[in-house]
């Protein structure tokens, strides 16, 4: 299941769409466009933009790639067909999950590249914060996937991919600037706290139990 998933984003548009999309607006805004996340503008060798601007790309990506999970199959009634099969519903939504997240993480692979050019460009030649980079990029990696186990929340409430993209745009919005921004902002200070991390895979593990027991009772009426 999980190898069908990541390979139907790969055989379609989505993937490259999304993916391209996410890094070319990371690329302008800290090469390219003046602003306070621009690189070169700010003077010191350091790539906070990245991790400022991300958490808000990531609430429409994340959505976007979330919104066709389940609504997709639902109106076509392949999921009625899945559900025919040996395969508990438990296995079927975690496959979906982690393929969606794997997306996002092949997309953050290509963001390294912005801390080697920073750290050759800096003087001294590496001059940089590496501890509060790798604290940066572990709690953007815990943030993408709290927001796809958001977004697969949503994705269970309506057969309408537009529908489950805006709801769940918007609780993403919601759930980072009430409780999940102060503990992303925490790990990248670069202090790995086991609380933070904890909170985040709490969130995670909530979202997706709720979502299994959502979709279960939906498809049964």
């Amino acid at each position: 299941m999980y190898k069908k998933e990541l390979a139907y984003y790969f055989s379609t548009p989505i993937a490259y769409i999304v993916i391209g999309l996410y890094l070319l607006a990371i690329s302008l805004f800290l090469w390219v466009i003046p602003g306070q996340w621009n690189i070169i503008d700010s003077g010191y060798a350091q790539v906070d933009g990245l991790f400022q601007l991300s958490p808000w790309l990531f609430m429409l990506l994340c959505p976007a790639l979330t919104m066709r999970l389940l609504a997709e199959e639902r109106q076509s009634g392949i999921w009625d067909l899945i559900r025919t099969k040996p395969i508990s519903l438990t296995r079927i939504m975690l496959s979906k999950y982690f393929a969606a997240w794997t997306l996002v993480l092949i997309g953050l692979l290509p963001c390294f590249v912005h801390y080697f050019v920073v750290a050759y460009m800096a003087e001294p030649m590496g001059n940089l914060d590496s501890g509060a980079f790798l604290g940066s990029f572990l709690g953007l990696i815990l943030l993408s996937g709290t927001f796809m186990a958001i977004g697969l929340l949503c994705a269970t409430l309506s057969k309408s991919q537009i529908v489950c993209f805006i709801i769940g745009a918007l609780a993403c919005f919601v759930l980072y600037w009430t409780l999940l921004q102060d503990h992303y902002t925490s790990l990248s200070r670069g202090v790995l706290d086991l609380r933070d991390i904890i909170f985040f895979l709490l969130i995670i593990a909530v979202a997706i139990f709720i979502a299994i027991i959502t979709i279960d009772k939906l498809t049964r009426k």
